[in-house]
């Protein structure tokens, strides 16, 4: 979040915050400890007398817990997020170039594992970054080259059983790999800024199929929060409606609540802005975020997605039900349709149509299928 302060609040306000980030990190190291800041918003700790793992981990976890304590900044609280990477001499490295470079290595697997955590250095790391350098290498040609086609997966209306919409996911048919786990290079498709003219790509390529379809039929897109901060998104599902000729009611998008997570108000008007060209706009994920109710109150979505994690625990966690009962009972309040995700059993289902969800999305209705297979599932 250092980016963040630095844009809002102006260089002096971002100087301020790495002093005192610098002095808490001094206040939770031994005297024989070195802190350096490398650049940025980074910095490096040389624990001198570590006695081991044990000893590291204790000093990760002092760093996180005293840096996620809110800063005081010219009247403001102001929080920020911390990652660690942890490397060990002699077992990860055997000079200062290649510890920095293990430490690092942690480090962006800590950042990839969620932020807010700390990681050791392990050898299968730099091969899982290898791999993802390559990855990243080879995506950049591959919308050129044809490489990607969506799969869709049937949205189920609970009271008829009927299909009424197909939620369209990406694929990618690497010419050497196959298919490319989703897992793998959406994140890299986000880090490098290539998820918004492929985002684009995957609407045109939704709205232009799902115009062949019977006008009940609704399509669904997923949109990344990268794609918000690029300012054409609008304006690309603009497009994609008119080239296509899919009415907008049949267009729906999909958004999670880290859209909002940061400039509230400016994805706010996007969203107003996608409202306008009347498309429908759906909360995905529900119920695993801090501030999904507070989103609710901010936007009126059409649609919230019950996160399939809920659905999953049904039979296992008692609590699972009162969250699926409190979801359906705030969604109807709001006379926002509920869309439950993940369903396999019969029994779930049971569970659900007794909430009243109107929505089932998963296994027991059907997996993602290729554009050709949609006709016989509409049929």
């Amino acid at each position: 979040g250092f980016k963040a302060v630095n844009d809002t609040l102006g260089h002096p306000a971002g100087d301020a915050l790495l002093r005192l980030v610098s002095e808490r990190l001094q206040g939770v190291v031994r005297g024989s400890d070195l802190v350096a800041r490398l650049g940025g918003d980074e910095f490096a700790i040389v624990q001198a007398s570590c006695a081991g793992r044990e000893d590291a981990q204790a000093l990760a976890e002092r760093i996180l817990e005293a840096l996620a304590q809110p800063f005081s900044l010219d009247g403001e609280l102001i929080s920020i997020g911390t990652s660690v990477g942890i490397a060990m001499v002699p077992q990860d490295a055997n000079s200062p170039d290649e510890l920095l470079k293990a430490a690092d290595i942690a480090l962006y697997c800590a950042k990839e594992a969620g932020r807010g955590t700390f990681c050791f250095f392990d050898p299968s790391m730099d091969a899982h970054l290898q791999a993802r350098q390559a990855i990243k290498l080879t995506l950049r040609g591959a919308l050129s080259r044809g490489e990607f086609e969506l799969h869709y997966q049937p949205l189920v209306d609970l009271g008829t059983r009927r299909v009424n919409s197909f939620e369209a996911l990406l694929r990618w048919r690497h010419p050497e790999r196959g298919m490319v786990s989703p897992t793998d290079f959406i994140p890299v498709a986000e880090e490098t800024g290539l998820i918004v003219p492929i985002g684009e790509w995957v609407l045109e390529e939704a709205c232009r199929r799902a115009a062949s379809w019977p006008d009940d039929i609704g399509v669904a897109v997923n949109l990344s929060p990268i794609q918000f901060k690029s300012k054409t998104l609008v304006q690309a599902v603009d497009q994609a409606l008119k080239r296509s000729g899919l009415k907008p009611s049949r267009l729906q998008l999909e958004i999670t609540e880290s859209v909002l997570l940061h400039d509230n108000a400016v994805s706010l008007k996007v969203l107003q802005d996608l409202r306008y060209l009347g498309v429908k706009i759906a909360m995905d994920d529900f119920g695993t975020g801090y501030s999904s109710l507070s989103y609710l109150r901010s936007f009126s979505f059409d649609k919230i997605k019950l996160d399939r994690s809920f659905v999953r625990d049904l039979s296992e966690r008692p609590e699972c039900e009162a969250i699926v009962r409190a979801v359906a009972g705030l969604a109807s309040g709001l006379s926002i349709t509920t869309t439950a995700e993940g369903i396999e059993t019969a029994e779930q289902l049971d569970v659900l149509l007794a909430n009243g969800y109107n929505e089932g999305q998963g296994y027991l209705f059907g997996r993602p299928i290729g554009r050709a297979e949609v006709a016989s599932v509409i049929e």
